[in-house]
């Protein structure tokens, strides 16, 4: 029962997302800037720290997220991560934002959803894989513990029934 009475909020989450999401698509890119920039920073902190993003130094990693018409690029400099809404991308990796939710809250292995062609990766594979591997390795510890708690509860919520 207590597993159901949590559950529903996260249910609620994931069918309040799909109606929200889209909409994103229409933000202007600069707000989008301003929002993922810091918070990738500050979830990423620990591997930021550690050197594990350097090899985004100078190189782009587009993100693409196929059903709602969004993409960003992403790249480290000095003061942190970087996003850009056009630049030549080294790699790309795309995907349905569900299946992206799936795997940042560890509910489906990455090996799984590019197997499966759920999430798709194109371009300089080398890049590819490393940041694929650096998201397998990311420790939930290094991230704040509601924050976790909540990718868990939507990543469950968002698994195919």
């Amino acid at each position: 029962m207590l597993s159901s009475v949590r559950a529903a909020p996260a249910t609620l989450g994931i069918r309040l997302a799909s109606q929200v999401l889209p909409i994103t698509r229409w933000m202007p890119f600069t707000l989008q800037q301003a929002l993922l920039e810091p918070l990738l920073d500050r979830v990423l902190a620990a591997p930021l720290a550690n050197g594990e993003l350097d090899m985004l130094h100078g190189r782009w990693l587009q993100l693409t997220l196929t059903d709602l018409g969004l993409s960003w690029c992403v790249s480290r400099d000095r003061q942190g991560l970087r996003i850009s809404q056009y630049q030549a991308a080294d790699a790309c990796i795309s995907g349905h934002w569900q299946d992206f939710l799936l795997l940042v809250s560890r509910q489906e292995d990455a090996d799984t959803l590019f197997f499966r062609r759920r999430l798709q990766l194109s371009g300089d594979t080398e890049l590819g894989l490393a940041v694929k591997n650096l998201l397998d390795s990311l420790d939930p510890d290094d991230l704040p513990p509601r924050l976790w708690r909540g990718l868990q509860a939507l990543g469950r919520a968002a698994q195919p029934r």
